[in-house]
């Protein structure tokens, strides 16, 4: 069966007040503006690469660097990437400009704090950033400017959504928009409140499909995600999902949002209740979502980021329309085999029988239901495809679901030579062996999952 996959938080003190009276990619590519450079497997040699600068739960003076090839499993790029001159370092929001730089925008100060500027940085290589300057925000009574977040919009104007509060109530916030005025980002318009979001909401992140843009942003009573459409960037926008419309829970925050390389859009947020970093994804247009999972590896580490997509060099390149073998990276003996109809790893020899090589022997060919993606056919003419989560081999049938099932997007594997298999529609679920037998498993961010996923092509034993 197919379906479709100890630093306080600033909103601890939200969440008390609550009680008392009244989130390379280039310019034009950012997440929102839709197009199908964002929606495919990338190319043979090239490398999807997601990005993400999270201040620490232990530490909210400095952020780390992760990056992932999979919106799944990020790994440590650098330790203690950036640490501001002076102040705090919160809800740090990353893009790629046109000049080929990235920069940051975060917040100054911790939730104790007055805080009424916005600080910037900018880094060539995305590790290794400097600080440029802090923005104060020009609002009369200032008293918070919050997680600032980068949008671009499809006229290529690059704005910075803040979350800002007033002195008479310093815990009411109000999405405002800020636009560049030049192309260095040092000169801000005025602060214009998004209409239609109003007071009480945090952390509006925005995403722009066709002409229509898409706000997701925290309601501060009701702690839970809310979502809201306009026509035009400052609105009025219609707020139409409320609660726990999503299945997100509640006391979640920091929503950001990326388009994976099979057209799904990711939403990641911030569990602060539960101390978890969650990810859900959707397929028809934010009308519903997966079961929120928590992300692996970095999830109680890192705290409110947003993530920036790339294409870049350097990836796996695995020739199509050829036949090869795959043996297991770390069961060097191993190698995928068909066996009554099910794929398993089975050791498979020079003095194996002819019968025993020709079912560990496969032809690879472009993805059905993505080109840039990869199919496995066996020597009967089936496809590898995953059912119920377990590998087999089964005639194409002609749908849609199928070419998905039997369609996985090339990683680069944990051993030299190597690759990794994710599946086209469960995104962050690999190929892996178990007891060998293989499987479609979720990563869970270990060594060990990365092992047993990895296999490395070789030349066919037939």
């Amino acid at each position: 069966m197919t379906t479709q996959p100890p630093t306080p938080s600033r909103r601890t003190l939200l969440r008390a007040m609550a009680v008392l009276p009244a989130s390379a990619v280039l310019l034009g590519e950012l997440p929102g503006l839709a197009g199908t450079a964002l929606a495919a497997a990338p190319p043979s040699g090239s490398a999807t690469r997601y990005t993400i600068v999270p201040f620490l739960n232990s530490n909210d003076g400095t952020v780390n660097v992760y990056q992932s090839d999979d919106a799944t499993d990020f790994r440590l790029a650098k330790a203690s990437a950036y640490t501001p001159p002076s102040n705090r370092i919160r809800d740090a929001s990353i893009f790629k400009h046109t000049n080929g730089s990235y920069y940051i925008t975060y917040t100054t100060h911790t939730w104790q704090d007055v805080s009424t500027t916005i600080g910037f940085a900018r880094s060539t290589d995305r590790v290794n950033w400097t600080f440029l300057y802090d923005y104060t925000v020009p609002i009369a009574n200032l008293s918070r400017a919050w997680a600032p977040e980068w949008f671009v919009d499809s006229d290529g104007s690059v704005n910075v959504i803040v979350s800002c509060s007033t002195t008479n109530n310093e815990w009411n916030f109000t999405p405002y928009l800020l636009k560049a005025t030049n192309t260095a980002l040092t000169s801000w318009s005025s602060p214009v409140a998004l209409s239609g979001i109003g007071a009480n909401h945090i952390d509006t992140f925005i995403v722009k499909i066709g002409s229509t843009y898409h706000a997701f942003t925290k309601n501060e009573t009701t702690k839970y995600i809310e979502y809201a459409t306009a026509s035009n960037l400052t609105g009025p926008y219609t707020i139409s999902r409320t609660g726990d419309w999503a299945g997100w829970g509640s006391y979640r925050e920091g929503p950001a949002l990326v388009q994976l390389d099979n057209g799904g859009w990711r939403i990641f947020f911030d569990g602060y209740g539960d101390g978890t970093y969650y990810y859900s994804d959707s397929y028809n247009s934010f009308s519903t979502w997966s079961a929120p999972a928590a992300l692996p590896a970095v999830s109680g580490t890192a705290r409110h980021f947003t993530v920036i997509k790339e294409t870049v060099s350097g990836g796996p390149a695995l020739a199509k329309n050829v036949t090869r073998s795959f043996r297991s990276a770390n069961f060097t003996t191993r190698y995928w085999q068909v066996q009554s109809s099910l794929l398993n790893l089975p050791v498979v020899s020079s003095s194996s029988t002819t019968a025993t090589k020709q079912a560990a022997t496969f032809t690879v060919v472009p993805g059905l239901a993505d080109a840039g993606g990869y199919s496995f056919r066996d020597a009967s003419g089936n496809y590898l495809r995953h059912w119920d989560f377990r590998a087999r081999f089964d005639p194409n049938d002609g749908t849609s679901t199928f070419a998905r099932d039997a369609t996985f997007i090339a990683r680069t594997g944990a051993a030299s030579g190597s690759l990794r298999f994710e599946s086209y529609n469960f995104p962050g679920y690999y190929l892996r062996h178990y007891n060998y037998e293989l499987r479609v498993e979720r990563t869970n961010g270990t060594d060990l999952f990365r092992q047993d996923s990895s296999f490395v092509p070789v030349g066919a034993w037939v």
